[in-house]
């Protein structure tokens, strides 16, 4: 072993630095909790210490939260708590019990939209085994059978006595049967929090014992033919939707396994997204004249009163679409998409040379580990079974993701590539091999790994938020990436030096995207941000944002363009009216 080598074996053995550790002790995750509480033990994470008194109790960052909040019965109240402390985790607290609430709602309105009628639901006379007198069965009754399959009729509708414990064995019996089924045919784990999965298991528990299971010929016609007709509804109502509030049209294109050119064209409002077609453009060039017809076509279908906007994403081609159609359309919004410009941004920053370095070490070092069966072995039995590599939404939040991935697994890394079995694999005696390891080796490559890491995170954060279907994101798009600003400045010491390229790559791509009208006018509206900082409201390029949306939207409409500038907006301002309540200025 070398000199570097036996140096880094010493340094794998010894304490972690006060740096590490706390890195080590904190968890990878946004909640307020780990603001005021740290990890006792990297592997218990139920152990936790507060920052204040430095009490340690069980119960996970929950419990801390309580602790801080002064919260709950079966927390010790923090003596030491600020009261802007307490009430950040209070509200963290009312978050939690708000999304429990009504996750219970919502699974139990799952469960009433299912309703099964049964034959002789009232009651009917079975004789059970092992009874010498008929006994009247009832709907409840149902629930008690045996819960076996093989079973006959008669066997399974014996009396058993329904309490908590055969409940809980019950329904053990039939996620047996579920789950294999699952493993059976490779059905992915997250169908089972699908909503129409929840429903098929309350119909046939509604139905009862006894249901035949739908033949392959029904699932193909019958059934298909009903759930088309069912879904073609639901559609009609969504359309609907679209005329009382307007919608968005989506444009998406792609290309298949076969090499095929994809056009997709969706509808997106407050019920959701729809898909509208699906156009094979091989043998056509997509120049800016075919994607605005295509745009246009769709526009004319819906009717021009019933679309505000229209989302695509940055090409050059699409840019052209946006002007032919402004042209035509003054009155609709042309919008990037979020997820795509977010990405433009984390790829101009990844490609900034003091970044670039790094994230091609790592991908080397990934790809040397993932490219030969022994040394991914290995990594795995360092890394407790976890993988280093994670995918994400696009390709730069999966370099996130993986150097995230990479710093969490630093010290199982450097002790795995000084230890005797990664030494004695014959692949890491190769060049690559013993690149993989110097990369490990280099504190230089975990300093600029940290770095990195600390630059993304703030933008991950919002590519994050845009990418979900948790809340509509227009409103937060333009303040959350002023924070990211502000966070990445932090990060690199306030020193304009450090940051300024950084920046210049998020203004440059943000920069006609979003810090339009429609996005500025969101950002003025959300009170989350213009009642916190009530400057916005006098800062001319925020104003001039929203003159602007305002003449968009209601084109050639001058009595409301007047009515929404001077009467609306000054009563948001002022709080008057609905605007003053609570819920307005918590939002």
């Amino acid at each position: 072993m070398s000199t570097t080598e036996s140096d880094a074996a010493a340094g794998a053995h010894a304490p972690a630095t006060e740096t590490e550790g706390a890195h080590l002790l904190k968890r990878n995750s946004d909640d307020v909790g780990w603001q005021y509480g740290i990890l006792v033990d990297p592997n218990n994470k139920d152990k936790v210490k507060c920052k204040f008194c430095n009490k340690v109790m069980q119960g996970g960052i929950y419990r801390l939260k309580q602790h801080v909040a002064h919260d709950g019965k079966n927390a010790t109240k923090c003596p030491k708590s600020t009261d802007e402390a307490k009430e950040k985790c209070q509200k963290s607290l009312d978050g939690a019990k708000r999304k429990r609430a009504d996750k219970v709602v919502r699974e139990l309105d799952l469960r009433e939209e299912v309703n099964v009628s049964r034959v002789g639901e009232e009651s009917e006379e079975v004789t059970c085994v092992g009874s010498s007198e008929p006994h009247k069965l009832g709907p409840m009754d149902k629930w008690t059978k045996a819960i076996d399959p093989k079973a006959s009729r008669s066997e399974s509708l014996q009396q058993q006595r329904l309490n908590k414990e055969l409940w809980k064995e019950r329904t053990h019996e039939v996620h047996k049967y579920i789950a294999r089924w699952v493993y059976t045919h490779a059905i992915s784990f997250n169908a089972c929090d699908n909503d129409e999965f929840k429903q098929m298991c309350e119909a046939i528990g509604q139905f009862g014992p006894g249901l035949e299971p739908p033949t392959q010929d029904s699932l193909r016609e019958k059934l298909l033919e009903e759930e088309y007709a069912r879904t073609k509804s639901l559609l009609q109502e969504r359309d609907a939707e679209k005329m009382k509030n307007e919608c968005s049209i989506m444009t998406d294109a792609w290309i298949d396994r076969k090499r095929r050119s994809i056009m997709n064209l969706c509808t997106n409002c407050a019920d959701g997204t729809s898909f509208i077609s699906s156009k094979e453009m091989s043998d056509v060039s997509h120049t800016s004249e075919v994607i605005f017809e295509l745009v246009d076509k769709a526009i004319e279908d819906f009717g021009p009163e019933n679309v505000v906007q229209v989302v695509t994403d940055n090409a050059s081609n699409n840019m052209g679409a946006k002007k032919l159609l402004l042209e035509k359309r003054p009155n609709i919004f042309w919008t990037s998409c979020a997820t795509h410009t977010i990405n433009l941004m984390l790829q101009g920053i990844g490609n900034l040379a003091r970044f670039k370095k790094v994230i091609e070490q790592a991908k080397a070092f990934t790809i040397f580990v993932y490219g030969h069966t022994r040394t991914l072995d290995c990594m795995r039995q360092f890394a407790e079974g976890k993988e280093i590599v994670r995918p994400g939404v696009t390709r730069f939040a999966s370099t996130f993701l993986t150097l995230n991935s990479i710093l969490e697994k630093k010290d199982q890394l450097r002790k795995m590539v000084v230890h005797s079995r990664w030494d004695s694999l014959r692949d890491v005696k190769s060049k690559k091999g013993k690149d993989a390891t110097a990369i490990i080796l280099n504190p230089t490559f975990w300093k600029d790994v940290k770095l990195t890491v600390s630059v993304f995170e703030p933008l991950f954060k919002v590519l994050r938020l845009v990418d979900g279907d948790v809340k509509p994101s227009m409103g937060f798009v333009y303040g959350e990436l002023l924070k990211a600003n502000r966070e990445i400045k932090e990060t690199l010491g306030n020193n304009e030096s450090r940051y300024k390229e950084v920046i210049a790559v998020i203004d440059k791509k943000m920069k006609g995207r979003f810090d339009s009208p429609l996005h500025l006018t969101a950002y003025l509206l959300n009170p989350h941000y213009s009642y916190a900082s009530p400057a916005i409201f006098d800062e001319p390029s925020i104003t001039e944002g929203f003159i602007s949306c305002v003449e968009t939207y209601y084109y050639h409409d001058e009595d409301k363009q007047d009515q929404a500038a001077h009467v609306d907006l000054i009563k948001f301002q002022n709080r008057e009216r609905p605007f003053s309540k609570k819920l307005a200025r918590t939002f």
